[in-house]
């Protein structure tokens, strides 16, 4: 019998700690058939950096380096630079990237670093308990905003693709989902481009996965995909916000 459908190589066999509901399994299984497909385990770092994907490390079976909080693009851009010809990604929530992590990842991008970002965004700090995040909706309840974001206290959330596709060194940012099949397959298209940015040295690709948190949402898996839906996808649309390759530029 033909075999159609199997774990991905470059993914171990490790049953994942996240939470039911949450799509960062999802988006670690697209990542792993990326790399297999690519043929590129044997010469890929990624770098996990803090917060629920702070495990990342166990689950993928490429080298992985763990960062301080915020500092995967600082550390991949080390990594990169020693390591020219490897494949280097990060891996990071919107909390470590957004937050702490802001500088590293508007200079890395600017630099036009020849790495590959993956961004989870759920809108909320998971690991920690569910505080306000940068990327935290307008009114949104969270653990430090319990009458919701207010933005005149607060500010605004960022929007880090629209964000990220004014520098010149970003290559590609596009903004994906994982809610259901036909936006699956669209991220992983997202991310094998990511990485072929890379493999073909156009610069900087950063490839932004709006996400679920059930656990600190307080909603059921179920409804936590339609909280997405109805509340993020119309504040973080859909969408790519620079690509070199369709603008027919080279860096």
């Amino acid at each position: 019998m033909a075999v159609v459908f199997e774990k991905p190589k470059a993914l171990s066999d490790v049953p994942f700690h996240y939470c039911p509901g949450c799509t960062h399994g999802i988006v670690h299984r697209l990542v792993a058939e990326v790399i297999d497909e690519l043929g590129v385990e044997g010469n890929t770092v990624g770098v996990a950096s803090v917060g629920c994907s702070v495990f990342a490390y166990n689950y993928f079976n490429c080298d992985m380096v763990q960062a301080a909080h915020g500092r995967a693009p600082a550390v991949a851009t080390g990594l990169k630079r020693a390591l020219p010809d490897n494949v280097i990604f990060t891996y990071q929530g919107d909390g470590d990237l957004a937050a702490i992590g802001m500088a590293e990842t508007v200079h890395a991008a600017t630099r036009g670093e020849n790495i590959t970002v993956i961004f989870i965004n759920n809108a909320i700090y998971g690991m920690t308990g569910g505080q306000m995040a940068p990327t935290s909706l307008p009114g949104q309840v969270t653990q430090t905003s319990p009458y919701g974001r207010d933005v005149k206290v607060a500010g605004y959330p960022i929007r880090v693709c629209e964000l990220l596709s004014t520098l010149s060194g970003t290559a590609l940012a596009q903004r994906v989902t994982v809610d259901n099949v036909a936006h699956v397959r669209e991220a992983k298209k997202a991310i094998k481009k990511g990485f072929e940015n890379q493999i073909n040295k156009r610069g900087y690709s950063i490839i932004e996965v709006v996400s679920t948190c059930p656990t600190n949402w307080g909603l059921s898996p179920a409804e936590a995909v339609n909280w997405l839906r109805d509340n993020m996808l119309p504040y973080y649309p859909l969408g790519v916000y620079k690509d070199v390759t369709a603008e027919g530029g080279e860096q």
